[in-house]
């Protein structure tokens, strides 16, 4: 007999333990399914696949972000404050945690719109993972798959995990922290750790988007102090430990920026006194409430009707503006969270089903209450947060209410659900009736087929009552399936943008209100023209809309001229559907649109209402005119704005500073500040109104005096204009 030598029989177990790995990595748990582990992957898989589709159409997405990622990748004091440029003038108006990984992979990467957008993407997948994990738990596979995939496919959900504003990672976290808080209901020992765990992803979120980041934490920490099983001492001692690591991983930060002396580290924007602290409880914090955000495109004052942000009231969500982002299964949401309390209600205390119902149920009703009642700043993609937390109710409720179908009230309730989605899928899609008009009456027989199969689901063979629930939850998925295709064919840019066919989003009104901005059933796309009611006087950057003129030239609709639906980008003629970029731009999408400036998305273009919510197109000429001796000088640039600003810092990928930080009207730099600048040789030009230029960023907010609007009537008054290309350029090197 031949003896296995040690070296033999270790390498022989490695492959063992491998494939021991890999089986159980398919297979899952030994109590799940031998199907729940492939169709979650599955799930992934796919979520994976339609979030990277046409991912580069989108190019440079939001500028004013992608601006502040190119200066992270360059220099890391800009990665630590998320300033908008390398050499560290200004902040963006948001904490720069968000940024961070998008900056991490244009460092290792390169700039470029897959390198941006790309960890998003890798969010969405992650805060679907995240939430299939927290409902399989409790409410079994089936319905995590069922939420996951309702998640996935909510329309607003597909544009947020394809862009790179914050709400991708807000998402993520906050679907993180009630996961945390669920883990710790299950069982006293170990909780502790999983309610740190759910602190510190409150105070990362806080890191993300400041204050939206507590939104939730109110209804989690009464659930926890509620339904937890464990004394209430310690309940209350865990909850203490849990504040203490949002403290920390939220308050480091916080601290290192309002201790950091002011002269050497870069503006804070969005604030009117250099205080990060201002901006949270400010203009990113109760002035969000109330509509008072000194400073703001609005201008403060919003009152109870939301300013210019729509009017508010407890249908906002369901209004022609916002209903078909996130609305499409919110009814059924709802009707299923309480029926989920109902039946759970006669549990024990720490039953941790009716707690789940408690914590999903209370973070989607804070979130719309706050969502339907703030009378400040507020676009269509906030809603975003709210997908989560629908899509885990969802899920939850009706895995509860099947295994409870023979119950006649039970399976009238899921009929119920069924039907009510399927009616209000009709009628969201009424509202797009160009869009796939066939859709929208397959959706009302099918749900209506489903939910009679519903209501005798308890009394028919098991595999019909699966065939009607299946029925029923492709009937409800069709409508918001097809807007999100819709959504994952298009690029979408600025700082406004809307998921779905045009119509779907702002403009119009309906039962809780009309759209916020621009007039018009097509969400602004085409040209609307009516400033928000909330800027005092007209748009920002000294702009009026008189005559048919946006601010700095002839009115144009968003993104070039509209034919058929579509936006041409500046500088470009649409020819065979395919959108030309305009020339010079660089980092061009494999598609053959202009990166950052493409066929569609919130006001963009040639500076979109003057400049404020996307940038402007940057041709050849301009480019090699500031690429001059660029090295030269600590900004290539200055120009008021940031989305402009940003517009050929991208094109160059040199530091351009941004006066007045994203609309303009912060005083940074002041107009001394400035004379100090250009007396030391540290900027080379001012970029000023024209095709291009800022488009009549040449001015303060309305008009009204300000940092930007002396430092614009300064550099007119004392250096030449010289049109370049189509932008004007003042050398600030010669005076007059």
């Amino acid at each position: 007999m031949t003896a296995t030598t040690p070296t033999a029989t270790a390498a022989h177990a490695a492959p063992t333990a491998r494939t021991g790995r890999l089986a159980r990595l398919w297979r899952g748990r030994p109590e799940d399914a031998p199907w729940a582990r492939p169709a979650f992957l599955g799930l992934l898989a796919v979520t994976t696949a339609l979030y990277l589709w046409n991912l580069s159409a989108s190019g440079y997405a939001n500028s004013f972000y992608s601006a502040a990622v190119q200066a992270g990748g360059e220099s890391w004091k800009a990665f630590f404050f998320g300033s908008l440029d390398a050499a560290n003038a200004i902040t963006v108006d948001k904490p720069p945690a968000a940024l961070w990984p998008m900056a991490l992979s244009v460092r290792l990467f390169g700039l470029g719109s897959w390198q941006i957008l790309l960890p998003e993407v890798l969010m969405g997948v992650g805060t679907v993972a995240v939430l299939y994990a927290a409902v399989r738990r409790r409410f079994g596979a089936g319905a995590g798959l069922i939420a996951g995939t309702v998640l996935a496919l909510t329309p607003v959900a597909a544009l947020m995990f394809r862009f790179n504003n914050p709400d991708a990672l807000l998402a993520l976290l906050m679907t993180v922290a009630v996961y945390g808080v669920l883990r710790a209901l299950e069982r006293a020992e170990g909780a502790a750790k999983w309610l740190v765990l759910a602190g510190v992803a409150f105070g990362f979120a806080f890191l993300t988007k400041t204050l939206q980041a507590f939104l939730i934490l109110p209804p989690l920490a009464l659930v926890y102090a509620a339904c937890a099983p464990a004394r209430p001492l310690r309940r209350f001692g865990q909850l203490g430990l849990a504040g203490l690591a949002l403290v920390v991983s939220g308050g480091w930060w916080v601290a290192l920026v309002e201790l950091w002396p002011a002269a050497s580290r870069p503006y804070v924007g969005g604030s009117q006194n250099n205080s990060f602290l201002e901006l949270t409880f400010g203009y990113n914090g109760l002035g969000r409430i109330n509509g008072n955000e000194v400073g703001s495109v609005g201008g403060g004052g919003g009152g109870g009707q939301g300013g210019g942000w729509g009017e508010t009231g407890p249908l906002r969500m369901f209004n022609d503006s916002i209903g078909g982002q996130i609305s499409w299964l919110l009814p059924a949401a709802l009707l299923l969270l309480l029926a989920g309390l109902v039946v759970t209600w006669r549990a024990p205390r720490t039953d941790t089903a009716r707690a789940a119902f408690l914590v999903w149920g209370g973070a989607l009703l804070m979130t719309l209450g706050v969502f339907s009642f703030m009378a400040g700043i507020f676009h269509e993609y906030y809603t975003v947060a709210l997908a989560p937390y629908l899509a885990a109710l969802v899920g939850m409720g009706a895995a509860v209410l099947w295994e409870e179908r023979t119950r006649f009230a039970a399976s009238a309730v899921l009929a119920a659900a069924a039907g009510v989605t399927a009616w209000w899928g009709w009628t969201l899609l009424g509202r797009t009736p160009d869009h796939l008009p066939w859709l929208r009456w397959t959706v009302l027989v099918a749900g209506a087929v489903a939910a009679l199969g519903l209501l005798a689901a308890g009394r028919v063979d098991r595999r019909l009552g699966l065939a009607a629930a299946g029925l029923g939850l492709a009937a409800g998925l069709a409508g918001p399936f097809a807007y999100t295709l819709e959504t994952l064919s298009t690029g979408h840019q600025g700082s406004i943008v809307t998921a779905g066919p045009a119509g779907a989003g702002f403009g119009g009104r309906g039962p809780g209100g009309g759209g916020p901005l621009m007039g018009g059933g097509d969400g602004g796309r085409n040209g609307g023209t009516q400033p928000p009611n909330g800027f005092p006087g007209g748009f920002p950057g000294g702009g009026q809309v008189q005559g048919g003129q946006f601010p700095g030239g002839q009115m144009q609709p968003p993104n070039g001229q509209s034919q058929g639906g579509r936006t041409q980008p500046p500088g470009g003629q649409s020819q065979g559907g395919q959108n030309q970029p305009s020339t010079g731009q660089t980092g061009q999408a494999p598609t053959g649109r202009t990166p950052g400036f493409g066929e569609r998305g919130g006001m963009g273009g040639g500076g979109g209402m003057g400049g404020l919510l996307n940038g402007a197109s940057v041709g050849a000429e301009a480019k090699a005119k500031l690429l001059q001796d660029a090295d030269a000088y600590t900004w290539a640039a200055a120009a008021v704005g940031a989305q402009n600003a940003a517009s050929y810092q991208l094109a160059t990928e040199k530091p351009v500073m941004a006066i007045g930080g994203f609309n303009g009207s912060d005083p940074s730099p002041t107009l001394a500040q400035f004379k100090e600048y250009v007396a030391g040789g540290k900027i080379h030009y001012f970029i000023g109104s024209g095709g291009g230029g800022t488009g009549g960023g040449m001015g303060g907010p309305g008009g009204g005096a300000g940092s930007s609007s002396e430092i614009s009537t300064w550099v007119q008054e004392n250096f030449t204009a010289v049109t370049v290309g189509s932008a004007t350029f003042y050398d600030l090197t010669s005076e007059k």
